[in-house]
């Protein structure tokens, strides 16, 4: 019933970041024997210096959740197959969404922006996305996250070195319009309807996403002829994908993805 044999996976990167972070991942993913692509998001097909450089009120300001479905349902479109979807962040939310329209074979969702509507369990999300942004009422201009919102609410519990060294190479500016989508309809998802198999994975130490609001997210989930599995992970922070034992992470995704194929 859940079967997949798709051997292709797209990674889908999340807010603030370059996608160039995914570059252990797609060697990880390719030895295991997967065809692996990282389309970066609309416009920010660059090095992090030259996005950090851009104008704040050009291109990457303009982004919206809409451009961004469309731009990755055209990319998916052109693929040989339904790929696999693995997405981080509001990348994990975009996986949702395309899942929803039926354009993957499978989608696995690592620490994932939760779903438009109205729900407490989301009150600490959307204060904190509201502190990343210097106005999400003023769209005219991109915003770059801090530092020292990197350290304490990105990418937490591990070195300052380690803090260091990943803010520099990948934190670039971000639209202010796709933060503000998160509270739009745009945003919801249909939890009764069917959809491929989905994993979702949160981390003790997320300091966006938290575990409950991520095992929230897999409970809205109703469709009794669908897949959907839930994995916690302790000890890891909102950018997982980064971390020094980033690879257990993927190990866990490879595994589940042999169990349903």
């Amino acid at each position: 019933m859940y079967a997949t044999t798709t051997k292709t996976i797209m990674l889908i990167s999340g807010v603030f970041v370059s996608h160039h972070y995914w570059e252990e991942w797609i060697v990880f993913l390719e030895e295991r024997g997967y065809k692996v692509v990282a389309p970066p998001w609309l416009y920010k097909n660059d090095s992090t210096e030259n996005l950090r450089m851009q104008n704040q009120t050009q291109k990457i300001g303009t982004i919206t959740l809409s451009d961004l479905l469309c731009y990755y349902t055209e990319i998916i479109e052109i693929l040989p197959e339904k790929p696999i979807l693995i997405g981080h962040s509001y990348g994990g939310l975009l996986v949702q969404l395309l899942i929803q329209k039926d354009l993957a074979s499978a989608g696995i969702c690592i620490n994932s922006f939760p779903p438009s509507g109205c729900a407490f369990a989301k009150f600490t999300f959307y204060k904190t996305i509201f502190s990343l942004s210097t106005n999400l009422i003023s769209l005219k201009k991109t915003h770059k996250l801090s530092f020292k919102k990197w350290q304490h609410i990105f990418f937490n519990n591990v070195s300052y070195h380690e803090q260091s060294t990943k803010y520099e190479k990948y934190a670039i500016p971000e639209s202010q319009k796709v933060l503000r989508d998160l509270f739009s309809k745009k945003a919801v998802i249909n939890f009764k309807k069917r959809h491929s198999p989905l994993l979702l994975i949160s981390c003790s130490q997320d300091k966006i996403v938290s575990p409950k609001l991520i095992y929230w997210n897999f409970k809205k989930y109703r469709n009794v002829h669908s897949l959907t599995c839930y994995k916690n992970f302790d000890d890891r922070n909102h950018f997982v994908v980064l971390e020094p034992h980033w690879k257990e992470t993927a190990s866990h995704i490879v595994k589940w993805l042999d169990k349903i194929s």
